[in-house]
């Protein structure tokens, strides 16, 4: 697990480290550009075949890449140095940067002529940019977009938001990004994780501060041992009994997606409450599963009673039958503290009944895609997608439960200030189903610490259990390619990630 951090954030990291660890900036500096060298060393042609281009702005991110230029020139490569921008108004330290750099006689260019160069490396601007990219940055950097050389971007693609990933103006389109530190956020959301390339930390002795956490992270397949070890003497009732309140007639194929994903992911027992009508195909497509056309007091009493998980809500629809199917289960799992996974028609249902937010709580996880979470919260789908991380927390907080307010970066957030985003994953799990195997991901997470000594928080099993549905997804498309991908390549995979 891994921090992300905002601009603000960065700044107080870089500052702290500077004034009270006291290392110096010119250090960091150095330690930056060694580490970007590094990666940049490893993946160019030979010495005497590549020529490489760094491009300098005038404050600190252009600092680091006049150190890149340097330790490049010194290390064989022939390399060049641009600068852009009025030189009276560089930082201490890039000016201290181009003083060096004269005195190891790294080569400097005035006039671009960019199809001479293999390599070319941003170092125009870093994370602290507020304003949108214009005039001759704009030409600039539309004209090094436009060149046929391995891109290379320090800390940050010039022209990304280092907290949105939204593009200002005109952004850099790197191959490959070295950041520093931490992974800021905008190289998590589009479309700045896209125009980062491959993008590495690199660790140049910046850490948290001991009086203040990072606030957000990501996670890593490292992270994959945290799931508990499945007990060699337990049977199917021990590794977890999971109730799917879904399915409307006409509707049984995201109830079987939910139901398998959940199966696949180490629940030892499904059972599928459901209408008549789907019993047939649930009981063909998914005979290892349970199913259930009962709907009465003492019959409801019961499953509720044998579940350890609920996933309410897919291919629920939004009948009478079907308002009162989820009412009934959402209500009495709160009054007893079943854990709940509420997705698809369960938050349409939600949304429709403001008074249901009595039966929200720690208990439950939410799932909302961003349009759902436009009708839960009364935003409008262009304002959330603006803050996501806000809104995410906000919902959580008011409602106590963890939202995970899915899109191509999921946020993942529990009512306290922990926050997640998840980096696993690609275009091709946005097709129809994909969020009903995610539902049915997340209860099998639930299902694994059942029994396990040490339980981690609904937050960071709802980000367990994203950031797997993600992997599986990704070996998928690895193995059918992102176009032809289905909700069930998905689910198919997900053995293999849990292996």
């Amino acid at each position: 697990m891994r921090g992300v951090v905002t601009a603000a954030e960065m700044k107080a990291l870089d500052a702290n480290t500077i004034e009270k660890a006291g290392i110096p900036s010119l250090v960091l500096m150095e330690r930056a550009a060694l580490q970007t060298v590094t990666e940049i060393i490893k993946r160019v042609n030979t010495k005497d075949k590549e020529k490489i281009l760094v491009v300098c702005g005038t404050g600190n991110n252009g600092g680091d890449g006049l150190a890149i230029a340097r330790l490049l020139h010194l290390h064989g490569f022939k390399t060049w140095y641009y600068i852009v921008g009025n030189e009276e108004k560089m930082t201490k330290e890039t000016s201290s940067q181009l003083r060096t750099a004269e005195y190891y006689h790294t080569p400097r260019v005035h006039n671009l002529i960019l199809d001479e160069y293999t390599t070319i490396v941003d170092a125009i601007f870093g994370v602290g940019l507020s304003r949108p990219i214009e005039g001759k940055y704009g030409e600039l950097i539309s004209e090094l977009n436009q060149a046929s050389a391995f891109k290379v971007a320090v800390d940050i693609p010039s022209g990304i938001d280092a907290d949105t990933g939204f593009e200002k103006g005109i952004a850099f389109r790197a191959n490959l990004t070295v950041t520093f530190a931490f992974r800021k956020r905008g190289l998590c959301f589009y479309p700045g994780r896209m125009y980062g390339g491959e993008i590495i930390v690199a660790d140049i002795g910046i850490y948290s501060m001991p009086d203040k956490k990072i606030r957000m992270n990501y996670l890593e397949r490292e992270d994959l041992k945290m799931l508990p070890d499945r007990l060699p003497y337990g049977n199917k009732g021990t590794f977890g009994k999971v109730l799917l309140v879904a399915g409307s007639e006409g509707m049984c194929g995201a109830a079987y997606l939910s139901a398998a994903a959940a199966l696949k992911c180490s629940a030892g027992m499904v059972k599928i409450q459901t209408v008549e009508a789907n019993r047939v195909p649930l009981q063909t497509l998914l005979p290892e599963a349970m199913i259930t056309c009962d709907f009465d007091e003492s019959k409801n009493e019961r499953m509720l009673e044998w579940c350890d998980v609920l996933v309410i809500g897919p291919g629920l629809g939004a009948s009478a039958q079907s308002r009162e199917r989820a009412q009934w289960f959402l209500s009495r799992a709160a009054m007893c503290g079943k854990s709940v996974v509420l997705d698809a028609d369960g938050l349409n249902l939600l949304a429709l009944h403001e008074d249901w937010k009595r039966f929200i709580g720690e208990n439950v996880i939410v799932t909302p895609h961003i349009g759902e979470m436009s009708r839960l919260c009364g935003k409008s789908i262009g304002d959330i997608q603006d803050c996501l991380v806000q809104t995410a927390f906000d919902y959580a907080k008011e409602t106590k439960a963890v939202c995970v307010l899915k899109d191509a970066c999921t946020v993942v957030s529990g009512a306290s200030e922990e926050r997640y985003l998840n980096i696993s994953g690609n275009a091709g799990m946005a097709t129809a189903g994909s969020g009903d195997v995610l539902s049915g991901v997340i209860a099998g997470v639930l299902c694994m610490y059942l029994k396990a000594e040490r339980k981690p928080s609904m937050a960071m099993m709802a980000a367990l259990g994203v950031y797997v549905h993600g992997l599986a997804g990704d070996l998928a498309a690895e193995t059918v390619g992102q176009r032809g991908m289905t909700a069930g390549d998905i689910i198919r995979f997900l053995p293999e990630i849990l292996k």
